[in-house]
């Protein structure tokens, strides 16, 4: 196992369990369903909580991928940059999913929450949501659109 591998395996979660979160939450403002808006807030929270190992894990595989021949150094930098407003983002959305998660189950435990505490976690869920996104993407360009894998130096790939 190295740092690149252990960052693959774990930078899913905050993307997978972000977009589940908002499309439940989606369904949740629909609908006006507690039991949906229980597993959003309840999904939203975890993204947050698993943010940080991520972006912890990116840094070293950053380090780790320093002279790899098919990484390109810029790219990296931009995804490094995106992924530390993803961190921001999805630690707020967290810490408000996580707030209106207690809400729900101590203060207001046969309710929906409040108007302006749905409205809140709306708007940065859907912040969490683009940034993380656009993070995800920049990350999967880093191998999967490198342009030194067009042309790769003698010797660098196995012969076929």
């Amino acid at each position: 196992m190295n740092w690149p591998y252990i960052h693959t395996l774990i930078n899913h979660f905050p993307i997978i369990l972000t977009v589940v979160g908002s499309a439940v939450l989606l369904a949740a403002l629909i609908w006006r369903n507690r039991g949906l808006w229980l597993y959003a807030v309840a999904t939203l929270t975890l993204s947050g909580l698993s943010a940080y190992p991520a972006h912890f894990t990116g840094d070293e595989a950053a380090h780790a991928v320093r002279t790899t021949w098919y990484v390109v150094r810029a790219m990296v930098d931009r995804h490094d940059s995106a992924a530390g407003m993803a961190l921001i983002a999805l630690l707020a959305m967290g810490v408000v999913a996580a707030y209106t998660w207690w809400r729900m189950l101590r203060r207001e435990p046969a309710t929906l929450p409040p108007v302006w505490l749905r409205t809140v976690l709306t708007i940065v869920t859907a912040i969490a949501l683009g940034i993380t996104t656009y993070t995800a993407y920049l990350g999967g360009q880093i191998v999967h659109d490198s342009p030194r894998l067009a042309a790769p130096p003698a010797g660098a790939l196995p012969a076929p």
